[in-house]
């Protein structure tokens, strides 16, 4: 999963498969496999990319 989330840049949105009801969060930043996401219902939340793979948001 870490290649799926290599795309993840700042200022990209997504979601997290787990918690849609999270909804759209903003990256943060994306190193080292750690990303760190800005989401509107549940704050800033750090992700392990290896683990889960998030959905990019195209039009949030």
């Amino acid at each position: 999963m870490t290649d799926l989330n290599a795309i993840f840049a700042p200022g990209m949105f997504v979601r997290h498969p787990d918690y849609p009801d999270w909804g759209v969060g903003q990256v943060q930043s994306n190193i080292g496999g750690k990303i760190t996401v800005n989401f509107r219902e549940q704050g800033k939340v750090v992700i392990d990319g290896t683990r889960i793979a998030l959905m990019p948001v195209f039009d949030p």
